[in-house]
């Protein structure tokens, strides 16, 4: 009990787990409570990664690029912004050339005076530094760059981008940046209102309401890649 404490409140000292101890009918000591507390992690003791992603879900958005090469192997670069609170994608862009003005505007577009997040997780690819960083506190967004190596700091970017390419990219085959910025439009449409998730209770991030009567349609996603079924 005194590690299970330890371990879920990690900016406890021994004494206050000590008290929480002793009003579950544990006679110890304190020194006791001490020994065996469960060992505080690197970070100094102060709440994990990804105790703050969860504590902050409601205002965080993260993004990063997805690379996709035509069937003439030339690359696209997506951006794809994804809000943590239900896994929703916000906004996706398609380019040849990314740069930080590129980005900027992309950003303009994605989030609108009163909708912007609180915090925007990145990586520390130099396209997202000076202007766009300068830009990001135009917003009033909070940045948080992810440490060097360390790409689970941006787990939800990296997860959809990986479902991005299972559900999507890998199936298809990109012609040009047009042809790729009509696939993407047709997939967000898809996973934000459709596609069901485990986090979610399996509902999708526009939520779906539970239909009772009807007869029963499917409806085609992405040339019948995916389907979405409806009481009609």
């Amino acid at each position: 009990m005194i590690r299970r404490v330890s371990r879920e409140n990690p900016l406890w000292g021994a004494p206050r787990i000590h008290g929480e101890i002793l009003l579950l009918g544990y006679a110890v000591s304190q020194s006791t409570v001490a020994k065996y507390m469960a060992k505080r992690q690197p970070h100094g003791g102060g709440p994990t990664w990804k105790t703050f992603l969860e504590n902050n879900k409601q205002g965080i958005a993260s993004m990063d690029f997805v690379i996709v090469s035509t069937i003439r192997f030339k690359l696209l670069y997506c951006l794809v912004i994804i809000s943590h609170s239900r896994r929703r994608i916000i906004y996706v862009a398609v380019t040849t050339v990314p740069t930080a003005a590129w980005v900027v505007r992309q950003l303009s577009e994605a989030f609108p005076w009163n909708d912007a997040p609180k915090y925007l997780i990145r990586d520390n690819d130099p396209v997202f530094n000076g202007l766009v960083q300068r830009r990001l506190r135009n917003f009033g967004i909070r940045d948080r760059p992810t440490a060097p190596r360390s790409p689970w700091q941006n787990g939800y970017s990296e997860r959809i981008n990986g479902t991005i390419r299972r559900e999507c990219l890998d199936h298809i085959l990109i012609f040009s940046e047009s042809h790729l910025r009509r696939i993407m439009r047709a997939y967000v449409q898809y996973y934000n209102n459709a596609r069901t998730h485990l986090s979610l209770e399996k509902n999708s991030p526009n939520k779906r309401h539970i239909q009772n009567g009807g007869v029963i349609r499917s409806i085609k996603h992405l040339g019948g890649l995916h389907n979405e079924y409806a009481r009609i």
